[in-house]
Formats: structure tokens, sequence, C-alpha cells
């Protein structure tokens, strides 16, 4: 796509990469959010997500800056569980999702893609999941406060779409999101098969995030859908198998995995926006 992309939270790790991506792949974009971002590439308005009246004026013109907007990626949040207390990540993240969505419907924006979260297949799987890898074939089981907003957004975006037959939502559930500065901690997990197994050992580059987004707003096809977004990979040096064996010797194999493939399927991702993800921290750390 070419126009004007809002993107909101960009002054977070994703936001920062998402920003940089779309830029350098020639999109205007402005970055919405409460925080001024440590360096500045694209125009930035400050903008609190739960006032209504704001997001509307954020979607439509801002003065000197612009004056419409094509496409929307919402990626403003408490970005996890246990940050701020559960009612107070509630009330921060579910309104400010509605306002984004209530509000690019009324500025006649039908493209929007949104951060949904891996949170919603179960995690922290302390009920081990129905099966690996994980899909969007099974039911959200949200097991937070978070989560359970998360979810609520989906079905929130669903119903929007069946207003709106034309509109366009799409709901990434990001697994956790790294930098290359994270990556030099990778190597110490293996010492225990259990500390990273609350999300099947998943991890996301923030920059094969932002790819996700960039396929997800070109991506041709209107309704809600949503997609795994995860690294290739899993943050171990032990092999599937043994990890399997070690935290969830029950749950059975949908197919054969490579012993260090994703759990968290990304193989819809790839088959319907043809996402590619390019960066490992095995590539990082010189690890095998």
């Amino acid at each position: 796509m070419s126009g004007r992309v809002v993107v909101t939270g960009g002054s977070g790790k994703l936001g920062r990469a998402v920003i940089a991506d779309l830029t350098a792949h020639g999109r205007q974009v402005v970055n919405v959010d409460t925080a001024a971002p440590a360096e500045q590439i694209c125009p930035f308005v400050k903008v609190d997500l739960t006032d209504f009246g704001q997001v509307v004026g954020a979607l439509t013109a801002v003065d000197d800056r612009y004056a419409r907007v094509d496409a929307v990626v919402h990626l403003a949040a408490i970005p996890a569980p246990g940050l701020r207390p559960n009612a107070a990540t509630f009330a921060n993240n579910v309104p400010a999702s509605y306002n984004v969505f209530a509000a690019a419907r009324v500025a006649g924006i039908r493209n929007i893609v949104w951060a949904s979260s891996e949170t919603v297949l179960g995690l922290p799987f302390d009920t081990p999941p129905p099966y690996v890898p994980a899909d969007e074939g099974y039911p959200p089981s949200p097991e937070s406060t978070y989560s359970l907003g998360k979810h609520l957004e989906e079905q929130m975006a669903a119903q929007f779409c069946r207003w709106d037959p034309e509109l366009k939502m799409i709901g990434l559930r990001f697994s956790n999101v790294m930098d290359v500065v994270d990556y030099a901690d990778f190597p110490s997990y293996d010492a225990d098969p259990a500390l990273r197994s609350w999300n099947l050992w998943g991890y996301i580059d923030a920059r094969d995030g932002a790819q996700a987004v960039r396929l997800a707003l070109d991506h041709q096809a209107a309704g809600a859908d949503v997609f795994i977004i995860a690294s290739p990979d899993t943050v171990m040096s032990r092999p599937n198998d043994e990890l399997l064996k070690a935290v969830y010797p029950d749950v059975p194999r949908r197919r054969e995995v490579g012993p260090h493939e994703t759990l968290l399927s990304i193989d819809k991702a790839r088959r319907v926006l043809g996402y590619r993800p390019a960066h490992s921290w095995r590539d990082e750390v010189g690890a095998r």
C-alpha cells in the first residue's frame, strides 16, 4: 500500500522497528504515542489513546503535520501482564483499542493492523497446549487480564468487520519481541528447559515483526483475521525433542518439527501473508 500510516506506540521496541521498516519502504509514517521517541525519524504527535476525541483527531488531521490517514498500525498498550494492576491494564488497553478501531471507522480508514499477542494461545502454558506446534486453529485461552484484553480486541475486530464488509483488520499475535542487544542472554536459557517454556521457547526479532506488519498492511483481503508472528527458531540450543520430553511429554505433535524450529506455528503467516523471517539470535551470538 501507499499513503500515510499512523503507528500508535511508535516509540516502543516493536514500534521503532515498524517505523524504520515502513519508512525504508517509502511509506509516510506518523508516530502517535504518549512518549516522544529517542530518535525521531518521522513526525511525532503526543496522543492519549484513552481519550476518544484525541484519537479521532489523530486519525483525521493534525494542522501542519497531515490532513489524511490511509492506514493504522495499533501497537500502543501496557505491553505485558504484571506491569500494572490488572484493572489498570484492562482500563488502559481495551478502551484504547476500541478508540483506535472506532476512530478509524469515523475517519474512513479501512486498513488496520494491530498487535494481538501470543498470550491468547494459553500462555504461560501452566495448562499445556492441546498440541504443538501451537497455531491459530484452537480457541483462545486467555490466562491473564492482559491476555483477556487481547482476546476481546480480536472479538471487537470481528464485529467491526461485520458492520463494515469493506474493512480489513489483521491482528498479529506477536511472540516475545527482542532486539539484537537482548540476544546476549539467550545462551543462559539452556541451563533450565523450564525457564522459557512459558511460551514454548518462542520469540520474535523486532525487525521480522516489522516485516509482518508491512505485509499485513499490503495484504488484499477484507474482514478480520489473526496470525501468529514468531521467529523461525526457538530461544534454545537444546533440541525440541529434549525440551518437549522434559516439560511437555504428553503434548501431541501435529507434525514433525525440526530440532530448533519454532513451536509457535508461523505456517499461516507464511502461506497467507508471505511472511519470511530473516533474523535469528544464532546469527548474532554465534550459537549453533
